[in-house]
């Protein structure tokens, strides 16, 4: 991203084009801007699977994941929302699938998950830039 690009998400920006670097946006189709939270898992701040962490302006993401206990788990590098919409999802949607994920999860249930998100990937689905 450019010096002085505003802080929020990349898709609430009117013109993200914009605010990409070329090699930002390689990074971004690519997902390889994800890479850095690897180092995160392994030291146990995230998990490969659970809710993608929320943004620090995102309170009304963080409140009602509160609401609804999703709040317990940790964040993951991907979930079941992400490979469900991205950031096509409205919060009260992303919640849910969230919510959902908590109830459904399980060693086989992360394994589909991640199955999903190496095909999303790889067909850059849900990729708007």
């Amino acid at each position: 991203m450019c010096i002085g690009t505003p802080a929020v998400a990349t898709h609430l920006l009117k013109n993200p084009d914009v605010y990409l670097t070329p090699i930002g946006s390689f990074l971004r189709k690519t997902s390889l801007d994800e890479l850095p939270q690897l180092w995160s898992i392994l030291v146990g701040d995230m998990s490969l699977v659970g809710p993608r962490p929320a943004l620090f302006n995102q309170d009304d993401l963080v409140a009602q994941r509160t609401e609804r206990g999703v709040d317990e788990l940790l964040p993951g590098l991907t979930g079941w929302a992400q490979v469900n919409g991205r950031d096509e999802l409205p919060i009260p949607e992303k919640v849910r699938l969230d919510a959902e994920y908590l109830r459904r999860r399980s060693f086989l249930f992360d394994i589909y998950i991640l199955w999903l998100t190496v095909v999303k990937v790889l067909k850059r689905d849900g990729v708007s830039h």
